[in-house]
């Protein structure tokens, strides 16, 4: 009787390790995804400052050119 507690804790106990690290990989899985998901904004963020920065410097060198 002693033996089938020990091993039912032991189960236990076994069941509630794989739980915490399938709840780990999950959460692992979240943060990387994040993580993609910011470095695919800030290169979006990237290209649009490099468009307005282009837009600007067009802008500008056309009213050089027309005040010549």
């Amino acid at each position: 009787m002693t033996r089938f507690i020990f091993l039912f804790a032991a189960a236990a106990l076994a069941g509630c390790g794989v739980e915490t690290a399938s709840t780990a990989a999950t959460a692992a899985a979240l943060k990387k995804q994040e993580i993609e998901q910011g470095k695919k904004t800030l290169e979006q963020s990237q290209q649009k400052i490099g468009n307005a920065m282009e837009q600007m410097q067009q802008s500008s060198q056309s009213r050089e050119a027309a005040e010549k």
